[in-house]
């Protein structure tokens, strides 16, 4: 994951910031509980494609 593209790139939801999470390639939005894929290290930003994520996951 590109680190300009990652400072850049937002949640789709709320807006906020995202945390790359490398071991799962996914994009993490803490405030809305959502992981976003990356695919071929292009982010999937589409709420449809996201998959929640528990308060664990959250933390980590």
């Amino acid at each position: 994951m590109d680190r300009h593209l990652l400072k850049i790139v937002v949640c789709p939801v709320c807006n906020g910031k995202l945390l790359y999470k490398k071991e799962r390639q996914e994009l993490i939005c803490k405030l809305d509980a959502l992981a976003y894929p990356l695919r071929d290290g292009v982010p999937v930003l589409l709420e449809s494609e996201a998959r929640a994520i528990t308060l664990n996951e959250i933390t980590l």
